[in-house]
């Protein structure tokens, strides 16, 4: 899927949009040979990857690096990487800096969170060619501001804020948007009211798409959030193949001949043999 084909969604007859989240050239690998439709290098690496309690942590060097890794696994998907916190509130000219170093990197757009008091480097970013996805109602990178990791939008005057901002954010020319943990009705109204594709993460089953984090996609964590299914249990199956491996080794089974891979090792193996 290309940018081209969010711009040409249709809303009652185009597929849904499946993105993941993922931020290494080996999660890369995986999700290049899949079906999925484009990938998302999220800010939650700093949480996800190097154990941080929020995504504020993940700074542009950071983004950077990881966005580069998961290129080099990608050949045929959309790739967008988050701009990290702080980035678009620096200036226009700041911001569009930062959202040009990740396309360097290798994304084909970028996504931010919010919008009020960014508007102009959002419209800099877009008129300077780079595709934008906006992102709205939960928005981590605004811990510290709502408190804890919750549903938005749950009264009225919320509702209404968070629509519209998404309207504005389709007027500034954001190709996507992403509305994470909304209550399902606000979020069916919103992706009806807009012409760009929504793709929901807990906001229920009537966005255009829907994107979830690989680790919590595969069970790479014992414990994920409430709205992310778990369609694997890797955790368990990592942790088994590492205590084998463990049990192997102090019983003297492994390495066998077979993994050894090495001429000298096995050339020893033969003079032993002859001797």
């Amino acid at each position: 899927m290309r940018i081209t084909d969010f711009y040409k969604y249709e809303k009652k007859t185009s597929p849904k949009i499946s993105m993941i989240t993922t931020y290494d050239y080996c999660g890369a690998l995986i999700a290049e040979k899949t079906d999925v439709d484009c990938v998302l290098v999220g800010d939650s690496l700093a949480m996800t990857v190097y154990g941080f309690n929020s995504t504020i942590y993940a700074d542009e060097k950071m983004m950077r690096c990881h966005t580069a890794a998961v290129k080099r696994g990608i050949k045929s998907k959309l790739i967008i990487s988050d701009m990290p916190f702080l980035s678009f509130r620096k200036g226009e000219a700041k911001a569009v800096e930062t959202a040009g170093k990740l396309v360097k990197a290798g994304a084909d757009a970028v996504k931010l969170e919010g919008v009020l008091g960014h508007e102009k480097a959002i419209e800099k970013i877009t008129g300077s060619g780079i595709p934008v996805m906006g992102h709205l109602g939960l928005t981590p990178q605004y811990i510290k501001k709502i408190g804890k990791y919750s549903i938005q939008g749950k009264d009225e005057k919320k509702a209404g804020e968070i629509s519209k901002q998404a309207k504005t954010l389709e007027n500034l020319g954001c190709f996507s948007l992403v509305l994470e943990c909304v209550p399902p009705l606000l979020a069916a109204e919103i992706t009806a009211s807009l012409e760009i594709p929504v793709i929901g993460i807990g906001s229920g089953p009537h966005t255009d798409g829907q994107v979830l984090v690989f680790h919590d996609i595969i069970g790479l964590y014992p414990n994920s959030p409430s709205f992310a299914k778990k369609y694997a249990n890797a955790f368990s199956v990592m942790e088994k193949a590492i205590n084998d491996f463990n049990e192997e080794v102090k019983k003297g089974i492994f390495p066998k001949e077979k993994y050894e891979n090495n001429k000298e090792a096995r050339a020893m193996g033969h003079r032993k043999k002859k001797i």
